[in-house]
């Protein structure tokens, strides 16, 4: 079970590991991945191009990553980490724990709805993942779990204050959101109703 420990750790992001020229290797190898699949989404993500991009040898990209999926999944949970430094580090409005997540929520919708290739890209990766990428998506799991808890606390946070309850609510409002997101992505749902699905979803889970 996630504790608000491993929830702390967790949103100091897998970029902190390492060297600083590891740091930096890592780096350019995700923003290399950002710019080819807002370019041309999924398909256009391919090892040897992301390795050019990236000014990194080939065999050193499947050091890191081994293969495009772990790329990806490790590239959209990068976005989720930051997402919670940068809501960790503000007040968030909303008179309920709801209003704060859903304000959230949307933001973060029209930020990857906003960047459809990308979106496509991360987001299919995340589907295909099998037990090989487990960690990445437990990873993904945790980075959305403390966006949420964030926003359900309305800002700035003391982890140790964060309960088991919460973490589990919040776990699942991320599934919910996610899962919707899925939807949009592979056309079965319309922005409109990805949005209305997320605040129908939150009010029933968040009775406050």
């Amino acid at each position: 079970m996630t504790t608000a420990n491993q929830l702390s750790e967790s949103t100091a992001g897998t970029a902190d590991n390492g060297s600083s020229a590891q740091r930096d290797r890592r780096k350019r190898i995700l923003d290399a991945t950002y710019a080819l699949a807002k370019e041309g989404g999924f398909d256009a993500v391919q090892m040897r191009a992301v390795a050019e991009k990236a000014e990194v040898a080939l065999g050193t990209l499947y050091r890191y990553f081994p293969s495009k999926i772990h790329l990806l999944v490790s590239a959209l949970d990068q976005q989720f980490v930051e997402a919670a430094q940068r809501l960790n580090a503000r007040e968030i409005p909303g008179d309920t724990s709801a209003d704060r997540v859903l304000y959230v929520l949307k933001r973060l919708t029209r930020g990857m709805q906003g960047d459809p290739k990308l979106t496509e890209a991360l987001t299919r990766a995340f589907m295909f993942a099998d037990s090989s990428v487990s960690e990445g998506i437990h990873s993904v799991g945790m980075s959305m779990t403390a966006i949420v808890t964030h926003a359900m606390h309305g800002g700035p946070v003391d982890e140790s204050t964060i309960t088991d309850e919460q973490i589990a609510i919040a776990r699942v409002i991320g599934d919910v959101w996610l899962s919707a997101l899925v939807g949009w992505v592979t056309g079965r749902s319309k922005a409109e109703e990805t949005a209305a699905h997320m605040d129908t979803a939150v009010h029933l889970i968040l009775r406050d």
